[in-house]
């Protein structure tokens, strides 16, 4: 045992000392004013630099304003106070547990020792379901990233109803966003980065937004965004696209609430986007319920009292909107259009991403009946697609099926439409390590702790990470990850010396790298059921036209 504790302690030690380093960064002018962060271990971390106003009182649901100049040094060592949410989610990552309105500020970890060092910028985008989420769970600290030469920044972005309501009096307003504020404060830290990151020794000019889940599906809306054009070189997006069509039936309808699989709401067979005049008619009806007869009134309330009745309303509730202008409008068709910001892409999903998703206690009847009641006309070939026979197939076929529609297909689709109709490349990837506690394969997140370096930070995950110290094995492939991660960063290709080859998305028989116990290039992984949910999803887009018409 002490044999092993010390082959993992070691090799986690190999983590940190890939890039030797003596950061003298330690105080730097920044919009609004000097910052002052720690040096430890060769890196300077800033933590809470803030990227916009408070967006309280009369700045609650208005896009980001200009930060507030501040006098004499700020010290920036302890994060921020996460936006105002749910706790439970920040109990799990070890995050603490302040919450506030007042949250628009993001942190950087940096090795340069000037600020003329021009190393490549990574953004992180932090999942949460667009409801919860921080930068200050220790899964996301950037050190590790440091240590490989990259400039590591996480930014806050709002969440839940005060980044996601829309409504029709916040529509009229000058200034826009209603419905996608948490999508603009993303893009106002990324204006951030563009106009300060040259003084924590990053390139401006070279910039990676990365994301999981909903963090994931945020840079897939950005990545078509004209809001956000010239604002990053490159994309990675971890479990998280947005690819399928916009829903016509309003919010909270059995229609568009239909489906529940062991407690998990589905939307007619996977996640829609919503229109803007569905979210308003929403949004509006939320207002009332809070019994607010004006936007005015309802920026008077108290946050607490907002927090407590968005925890009541249905799931997915509240995320962000097509408004024709952050989110112009179905992914797909942009990406057919060619209205899309082109650049490189790495995208992937976990094996076991519905485990996180499905209760158990699905049988064969209730999985047939979920499926023929959502999938229309392409039920009999979905269901024979995902054996269900036995409860215990049923509830595999029920995480399959969860996993396919809501991740996997939209990763596979954005992989095919960035080929077809981009001049950059796309690098797709499939995490598939499994141990004693996940035999099936990894779990929604479980991806984070390896690209971070972070395998010890998140003892509470359960599925989500180790249950016990990493062996040299985890290292090993955390370390491989974060090679490839680093280096498409620096260079728009994953690959390098002393990896496995990872193929682009359309130069190969075998598009796909499996990152598991031995790394290796192979067929995209379940290919059939996602051609299956692909015809699916055509004749969703056909059947919205028509009633377009």
């Amino acid at each position: 045992m002490k044999v092993l504790w010390l082959g993992a302690t070691l090799a986690v030690a190999a983590l940190l000392c890939v890039r030797p380093a003596t950061a003298q960064i330690g105080v730097v002018s920044v919009t609004g004013g000097r910052v002052e962060g720690v040096v430890a271990d060769g890196i300077a971390s800033f933590k809470g630099i803030p990227f916009a106003a408070p967006p309280v009182g009369e700045l609650r649901w208005r896009s980001p304003q200009p930060v507030r100049p501040w006098t004499g040094i700020r010290r920036t060592d302890r994060f921020a106070p996460s936006c105002i949410q749910k706790p439970d989610i920040a109990k799990i990552f070890g995050a603490p547990p302040d919450i506030s309105e007042d949250c628009l500020y993001l942190n950087v970890w940096t090795p340069a020792q000037t600020g003329r060092e021009k190393l490549p910028v990574m953004v992180w985008i932090y999942g949460g379901g667009f409801s919860t989420g921080q930068t200050s769970a220790p899964v996301y600290d950037g050190a590790h990233f440091a240590h490989r030469g990259v400039v590591l920044v996480s930014v806050a972005y709002r969440v839940g109803a005060f980044g996601f309501l829309a409504d029709p009096e916040l529509s009229r307003e000058p200034g826009g966003g209603s419905g996608n504020y948490g999508i603009l404060d993303m893009i106002q830290g990324l204006k951030w980065v563009k106009e300060n990151i040259a003084r924590f020794g990053g390139d401006p000019a070279n910039v990676t937004i990365f994301g999981e889940s909903a963090g994931g599906i945020a840079v897939s809306i950005l990545a078509a965004s004209p809001a956000a054009h010239g604002l990053f070189e490159r994309v990675i997006s971890e479990s998280g696209s947005n690819f399928s069509p916009v829903g016509s039936s309003p919010i909270g309808t059995s229609a568009e609430h239909s489906h529940e699989i062991g407690g998990l709401i589905d939307t007619q067979g996977g996640e829609l986007n919503h229109t803007l005049a569905s979210a308003e008619q929403y949004g509006a009806g939320f207002l009332a319920r809070l019994g607010a007869s004006s936007i005015g009134a309802a920026r008077q309330l108290p946050a607490a009292v907002i927090q407590k009745a968005y925890e009541s309303e249905p799931a997915y509730g509240f995320s962000p909107v097509v408004d024709g202008h952050i989110f112009p409008g179905d992914e797909y068709t942009l990406y057919e259009q060619r209205r899309f910001n082109d650049t490189p892409v790495l995208i992937g999903t976990n094996a076991d991403e519905g485990i996180l998703f499905v209760q158990s206690g699905i049988t064969p009847a209730v999985f047939e009946e979920d499926v023929r009641s959502d999938y229309g006309r392409y039920a009999s070939a979905i269901l024979a697609l995902y054996p269900h026979a036995t409860d215990a197939q049923a509830e595999q076929a029920a995480r399959d099926l969860l996993r396919d529609t809501v991740f996997a297909w939209g990763t596979w689709s954005w992989a095919r439409l960035q080929t077809t109709y981009g001049r950059s490349k796309a690098y797709f990837y499939y995490f598939d390590r499994r141990s004693p506690q996940a035999a099936l394969g990894p779990s929604h997140a479980a991806e984070i702790g390896y690209v971070f370096g972070n395998l010890t930070s998140c003892k509470q995950c359960g599925s989500l990470g180790l249950s016990g110290p990493p062996g040299p094995a985890e290292v090993a492939l955390a370390q491989r990850m974060q090679s490839y991660w680093v280096n498409f960063a620096k260079t728009g290709n994953p690959n390098g010396p002393g990896l496995p080859t990872w193929p682009a998305f359309n130069t190969s028989p075998r598009p796909a790298i499996y990152l598991d116990a031995r790394p290796h290039a192979g067929p995209a992984p379940n290919l059939r059921q996602i051609k299956a949910i692909d015809a699916y999803f055509r004749w969703r887009r056909e059947e919205a036209k028509k009633h377009a018409k």
